[in-house]
């Protein structure tokens, strides 16, 4: 099955070159998946989700959406995406959620007979059913951000391209979205996301593209991240507030035992400390034991609270984030 959204060498310039913002990004989007874009601010992620709902015209490449060039013909293939921005700008603020959804239904093509039943499908699904009265200006941040997607799906698009689509939403609300984002990629809808949300995107995606300074640095699952950071797992533990900054001591013990570079990162609270040593590619089964060995020649305290476990993805990305930065 051809892809939703097959973006190729895509490069975005500003201020007549001087500045770019994106550089050679190629992507796809297969029906039914979820593909999240993950980087820093300034890497480049909602620039490239501009570029393919056709918002912004790519300095070079190409954008194919749902086999459309995108580039060539924006009007056209516009219709086919579903765009999440989020912000309170996009709705009339005196008209009442239902209205404004009526409104951009007509706009989405729509039938007369079909508009009352898609815009109540769209704020069920978004949990806004009780509140399809109110006006738009009575919305909150959250209430505003489910709103946008209750307007992007009126129109039953097969893409879905979304901008930090739970950014301000309430924990139990982000949950919902979150849940109805799955939802949708199961019924064969493809789905592009941007979020700071290490645990979201872990939750989500089907695919990972990891920018950097307007590249992508690699695209694939967690392990694949992890990898490419030269981690394969980490261990966490903790030690008292009074224990010395362990970070770089402990760091330097590590790598001369086992030969390789030895990440670790530690950070202090009012009670205690949160260490997390990243091990290279090369280590196996007795890590703990090189650790806690370690530890007893700096003389310092045991660990508490010590697990070791494959990478997670915020792990992965926090052992890379620095190269990737512009």
């Amino acid at each position: 099955m051809p892809p939703l959204l097959l973006a190729h060498n895509l490069r975005r310039e500003f201020d007549n070159g001087s500045f770019i913002a994106v550089d050679d990004v190629s992507l796809a989007v297969q029906p039914g998946t979820i593909h999240a874009l993950l980087g820093s601010n300034g890497a480049g992620k909602t620039t490239t989700l501009r570029m393919c709902s056709t918002l912004l015209r790519p300095t070079s490449g190409s954008v194919l959406i749902d086999g459309i060039d995108a580039v060539a013909y924006p009007r056209t293939a516009c219709k086919r995406i579903g765009l999440v921005l989020g912000g309170s700008l996009g709705f009339y603020p005196r008209a009442s959620a239902r209205d404004n959804l009526l409104f951009f239904a007509d706009l989405a093509g729509v039938s007369s007979a079909e508009r009352k039943t898609r815009v109540d499908n769209a704020l069920e699904r978004v949990g806004l059913s009780q509140d399809a009265q109110k006006k738009a200006a009575e919305f909150s941040t959250g209430m505003f951000q489910r709103l946008h997607i209750a307007r992007a799906i009126l129109g039953q698009p097969p893409l879905l391209l979304l901008d930090e689509p739970t950014s301000g939403l309430d924990p139990d609300v982000a949950l919902r979205v979150r849940d109805l984002i799955r939802e949708l990629a199961n019924e064969g809808v493809g789905v592009l996301l941007t979020s700071h949300a290490m645990g979201e995107v872990e939750e989500l995606a089907d695919e990972i593209s990891l920018l950097g300074a307007g590249k992508i640095a690699v695209t694939g699952q967690v392990s694949d991240i992890a990898a490419f950071a030269g981690i394969t797992t980490t261990s966490t533990f903790t030690m008292p507030a009074q224990a010395a900054n362990l970070a770089d001591p402990l760091a330097k013990a590590l790598t001369a035992a086992v030969g390789e570079e030895v990440v670790v990162k530690q950070r202090g609270y009012a009670s205690h400390w949160n260490i997390t040593v990243f091990w290279p590619m090369i280590t196996n089964n007795h890590n703990e034991e090189l650790l806690l060995a370690a530890l007893d020649s700096l003389q310092a305290a045991q660990p508490e609270a010590l697990v070791t476990r494959p990478a997670l993805l915020e792990e992965a990305y926090l052992a890379v984030a620095e190269r990737l930065a512009r």
